[in-house]
């Protein structure tokens, strides 16, 4: 069981800091419920019965830390009124997927609203599919389909501006 955890670890302590940062937007709060998660997941393992994948499994555990985390105030949530600067360069460190992409595509996501910014770091950026999302974040499917969709056109039209903002087409 140490062996199956530990690739565990390697395979999904990025992932789950990503979906924490995402969810709680403080880096060291997000550090804290991702340490939480991995302990849930190392005392849950032996029960583990394969219902759904590993990874909707830990995704699972995951958002329910953070819940958790968000219900006792523990943490705060994340205010889009907030400066995103420093938001920003949390995401650029923790989140080596947007290194290929624009310069300012961590900064549009940082704009959209949390659990819009859920869904599209699960769907685009973990590659889950809509069924796999919809079970990790407990949503119906047709609501998972609609945040990506207001998502899309609400970067859509964040990119547009950005592009009128700084002289381009």
């Amino acid at each position: 069981m140490a062996e199956e955890f530990e690739r565990i670890v390697r395979e999904y302590q990025d992932k789950i800091f990503r979906l924490a940062l995402s969810m709680l937007g403080d880096r060291a709060a997000a550090e804290e419920a991702a340490q939480d998660a991995l302990l849930r997941v190392w005392k849950g393992l032996p029960g583990f019965r394969a219902e759904s994948s590993l990874s909707t499994w830990i995704y699972s555990i995951t958002r329910n830390t953070c819940l958790t985390a968000l219900g006792r105030g523990r943490f705060r949530a994340v205010s889009l009124d907030e400066p995103a600067p420093r938001r920003e360069a949390e995401m650029r460190a923790a989140a080596g997927w947007f290194a290929a992409g624009p310069p300012d595509a961590a900064a549009l996501l940082e704009r959209l609203p949390a659990r819009l910014r859920q869904v599209v770091t699960l769907f685009y950026m973990q590659e889950k599919s809509y069924d796999e999302v919809a079970s990790m974040l407990d949503l119906p499917m047709g609501t998972v389909k609609s945040y990506l969709f207001r998502a899309r056109k609400s970067l859509a039209e964040e990119l547009a501006r950005e592009r009128v903002r700084k002289g381009g087409a």
